[in-house]
């Protein structure tokens, strides 16, 4: 069985819960998510991806492994870079997504700490990408009316 909840999972598209209280629960979350990430061979993951609909993500974009609970961006960085980007729970589709190329991000770590932290590159990327899923957006919804048409098919067999 796929750990991954895949598109049209309706808990892709909810609006992730915050978490009220961090507890052994929460944390065991963030280590299951964790494992599930590496099994699955990705670079991020959001809670909701597992079926879990409260704001946790996990990234790792090789350096090394960081969670986040009720993340938010503070700040964008202005200047966007389009890179094609795929998803878990959208299996072989890849989406040109426009992104802030850095963001200042703020959330608490597993522990409870707050952390707030400059990003840029591929971590910037994949944190707004797992926050999008705690919003109910996937990287389709980003996808040009010339992209979503070429997507129907794929989009399609998912849905069957």
């Amino acid at each position: 069985m796929n750990p991954i909840e895949v598109y049209p999972a309706r808990v892709l598209r909810l609006k992730a819960a915050p978490v009220e209280r961090l507890n052994t629960e929460i944390r065991h979350l963030v280590e299951h998510m964790t494992e599930v990430m590496y099994q699955e061979e990705g670079v991020g993951l959001a809670a909701p991806q597992i079926g879990d609909s409260r704001q946790v993500i996990v990234v790792d974009v090789g350096e090394g492994p960081f969670s986040l609970i009720n993340p938010e961006i503070l700040e964008s960085d202005s200047e966007e870079v389009s890179i094609e980007e795929g998803c878990l729970s959208l299996p072989d589709i890849h989406v040109h997504v426009h992104r802030p190329g850095a963001v200042r991000i703020r959330g608490l770590d597993a522990d409870g700490k707050t952390v707030e932290r400059t990003l840029e590159g591929m971590s910037a990327r994949a944190v707004q990408h797992e926050i999008d899923h705690l919003r109910g957006v996937l990287i389709i919804d980003h996808a040009s009316a010339l992209q979503k048409t070429l997507l129907k098919k794929q989009l399609k067999r998912l849905r069957e």
